[in-house]
């Protein structure tokens, strides 16, 4: 069953319910909050999108008013989205080597639009997880 089947505009699930969802990719989602929590001391903030691209509940994080990502469960993973804007490109090309072959490649074929690249990028194994990491990191600094 599709994610934003599951629950409603008018049912927020708990974040106990999206682990479950998630299944096994719950551990690479836990990472990145903890992560995020660690690195950005802020909260995240559920929201309910009724975008045909990806409807349903996601969970949003913001810095200072700066996205660092959105993140959408889905069955068994989860997608984050972050948005590469024209402040960040040139430390990410810069960076790119560095990535996966799967977040270099989507990032190769992701077109500017809306001020930025917004990669939608599937959180499936660890190396991803890292990049999706590392490019929060760029898009704002971290905490020491």
């Amino acid at each position: 069953m599709n994610w934003n089947e599951l629950f409603s505009v008018n049912q927020q699930p708990t974040y106990e319910e999206i682990k479950e969802f998630i299944g096994q990719g719950e551990p690479f989602w836990s990472e990145l909050l903890s992560y995020i929590d660690f690195r950005y001391q802020v909260q995240p903030k559920m929201s309910y999108s009724k975008c045909s691209a990806q409807p349903g509940w996601n969970v949003k994080y913001q810095k200072s008013g700066k996205s660092l990502c959105t993140l959408y469960p889905m069955e068994g993973y989860f997608i984050a989205l972050i948005v590469v804007g024209a402040k960040e490109e040139e430390e990410v090309e810069m960076a790119l080597g560095t990535f996966t072959p799967y977040v270099q490649n989507l990032y190769r074929k992701t077109s500017c639009s809306c001020g930025g690249r917004w990669l939608m990028i599937e959180a499936r194994d660890k190396s991803v997880l890292d990049d999706i990491k590392n490019l929060i990191a760029i898009r704002v600094k971290p905490k020491k």
